[in-house]
């Protein structure tokens, strides 16, 4: 196979790219109409269209066609010399989307769910159909929809945050569709809760593919293959720490590499990751570990999936600190603490995963001292950073943190610094007499 360099698409995975996105906008129609037929109400963004159908005699795909140009011309408004020639795209795309929900729409007039149970049924499929169109239509990464570079040529004017802004178009579509239905109807017809389902569901569910799904891009595109420094190759050898809040494991980490002549690599990730995503350092090390809940972080951010930035900034800072360290791992010996490390570098045979771990009262009684706390203060902050550190470890790696299958060797702090210094070293001495045995 011919393989392309980074980033440049030969014609064929252009093909590919784009064939992608056509069987991505069939099944993106097939899930609105999914929804549309479980009588709960439609999508948000195709809930003025589908309002406007049923008081006048065209069709939900023509008004879908119709309200899909008006967007484009919006944006042509809001962007004017900034309008790239390949936005025109987005006119045969939006033709195309409306006569595939005709046709969808069409092929679906046998169904007719009685019942709540199986309109909520009914209308679950629709988000999980829609969902999975959507996370399609990311992949191909080609043409955007009409109602989503909307939305960005609204973030590219005024500097706005995609996903928040997202959220407040579909709310406004939400809305104005329910004014038209109460003037048209005096009631709400083709608004109601399926509605909001589909405004929470359908990005979400598209979000989870594309993280459980994240290793298919690499498979289907050349442009972005690469080779994985990940599994390295020759003598160099690296400790993965991961750690409880307050173990010590930063002091840990630090003795280890001054005592082996080792790098030793923690904050530096945060300054990386800063100058690889274009982010401030301050909003690296506020986002780096900041996930209070996985649910609540993948609704809030459902939408960061379009745009062009592709990622949340969460995603973008753990894909580059990710990267760093497998770059780390393959240039010499070094000691890195944190960032799923352990996780990052599980197919490099020269590295020594350790996870550490203490009792609460003997952490807070340190970080008393350490920090300057009071005895509740440092069981709070304890309680609140491992939470967040969990979490973080969940999403990214979907193993539990602080599992022992995970490491080759776990130690507790509290029997002392010194004693998980020597453990880790001798765990180390045996590692690689092993290695050199085989």
């Amino acid at each position: 196979m011919n393989e392309t360099a980074a980033g440049k698409k030969s014609p064929k995975e252009l093909g590919l790219r784009y064939g992608i996105f056509l069987v991505g906008l069939f099944i993106n129609s097939l899930g609105v109409s999914l929804i549309t037929k479980a009588n709960l109400g439609t999508s948000p963004i195709s809930s003025i269209p589908y309002v406007l159908s049923l008081e006048f005699p065209w069709s939900m795909g023509v008004f879908t066609i119709l309200f899909n140009l008006l967007l484009v011309f919006f944006q042509l408004l809001l962007l004017r010399r900034k309008f790239k020639p390949e936005y025109w795209l987005q006119i045969p795309v939006a033709v195309l989307f409306g006569w595939f929900i005709d046709l969808t729409m069409l092929l679906l007039d046998w169904m007719n769910p009685q019942g709540y149970l199986l309109e909520v049924v009914s209308l679950l499929m629709g988000c999980a159909v829609l969902g999975f169109g959507v996370y399609l239509e990311v992949l191909a990464d080609v043409v955007m929809l009409p109602g989503e570079s909307f939305v960005r040529s609204i973030v590219f004017t005024w500097h706005t945050d995609f996903g928040i802004t997202k959220i407040i178009f579909d709310a406004s579509m939400t809305v104005i569709a329910g004014v038209l239905s109460l003037v048209f109807f005096h009631g709400l017809q083709g608004v109601r809760e399926g509605t909001i389902a589909a405004a929470l569901l359908v990005g979400f569910i598209a979000r989870l593919l594309g993280r459980w799904l994240g290793f298919l891009p690499g498979k289907l595109y050349p442009s972005v293959r690469s080779k994985s420094p990940s599994e390295a190759k020759g003598d160099f050898w690296c400790i993965a720490i991961q750690r409880q809040y307050g173990c010590g494991g930063r002091e840990i980490g630090k003795q280890l590499a001054d005592k082996l002549g080792w790098n030793y690599y923690d904050s530096d990730l945060i300054r990386i990751a800063a100058g690889t995503t274009g982010l401030p350092e301050e909003l690296v090390e506020e986002k780096e570990e900041g996930l209070t809940g996985s649910l609540l972080f993948d609704l809030l951010h459902s939408m960061e999936g379009y745009g062009g930035q592709k990622t949340s900034p969460q995603d973008q800072i753990f894909q580059a600190e990710a990267q760093a360290i497998r770059e780390f791992a393959a240039r010499g010996n070094c000691v890195i603490v944190g960032r799923c490390g352990d996780f990052v570098l599980r197919d490099h045979e020269n590295c020594l995963r350790v996870f550490l771990h203490g009792a609460p009262g003997i952490r807070a009684e340190r970080l008393t001292k350490t920090e300057g706390l009071s005895l509740q203060q440092a069981e709070e902050k304890l309680h609140r950073e491992d939470r967040r550190r969990g979490e973080h470890y969940r999403y990214y790696t979907h193993n539990v943190w602080g599992l022992a299958s995970n490491y080759h060797l776990t130690v507790d702090t509290g029997l002392g610094l010194d004693f998980a210094r020597q453990e880790i070293l001798a765990a180390l001495k045996q590692k690689q007499s092993q290695a050199k045995g085989s």
